[in-house]
């Protein structure tokens, strides 16, 4: 069994459930030829150094798999046929591997993106916390002011009621 890495470029115009269909063909090949995938990474829509079949743009994919010569025969083949293919490229990656160590790869890769997404995780929690502990700030700075503002205004307050009762006692006396 060999690894092999296979570039290919799609219209960039599909709707999205042409393109899945699209991919899941590709996987679906891989699969049918006893190929093992180990990496699918859309690259997305880029511009392209030159047109091909009038456009100038298009949707990179990458697919890293396992598989005989076979499978890429297959492949290949169906990218011919399929319009919405503009071009691809097939890479030997590696000339002698065996089952066990490219299913020890995927498994790896697995781990390797849940442990990515759980620091991912990890972070927003840490940035919820930073967030929350800010806001609590804000308002507790905002009750003191609002205090201070009070206590000044009774303090303002306070000489005039003074002054309002030193006259109403003249009045009296």
């Amino acid at each position: 069994m060999r690894k092999y890495e296979t570039v290919f470029i799609s219209d960039p115009d599909l709707q999205d459930q042409a393109r899945l269909d699209l991919y899941d063909k590709v996987k679906n090949i891989i699969t049918k030829e006893n190929g093992i995938l180990l990496n699918f990474d859309e690259w997305g829509n880029k511009k392209m150094a030159y047109e091909i079949k009038k456009k100038l743009r298009g949707n990179y994919v990458c697919v890293t798999y396992g598989g005989t010569g076979d499978l890429v025969n297959e492949l290949e083949r169906n990218f011919r046929l399929t319009d919405d293919i503009l071009k691809f490229m097939t890479i030997l990656l590696s000339d002698d591997v065996t089952v066990e160590s490219l299913e020890k790869e995927v498994a790896e890769a697995q781990e390797a993106a849940e442990a990515a997404e759980a620091a991912v995780e990890e972070r927003a929690k840490a940035e919820a916390v930073k967030t929350e502990a800010k806001e609590a700030a804000a308002k507790e700075a905002e009750a003191k002011e609002a205090a201070a503002k009070e206590t000044e205004a009774k303090e303002v307050a306070a000489p005039e009621e003074t002054e309002a009762a030193e006259e109403t006692k003249e009045v009296k006396d």
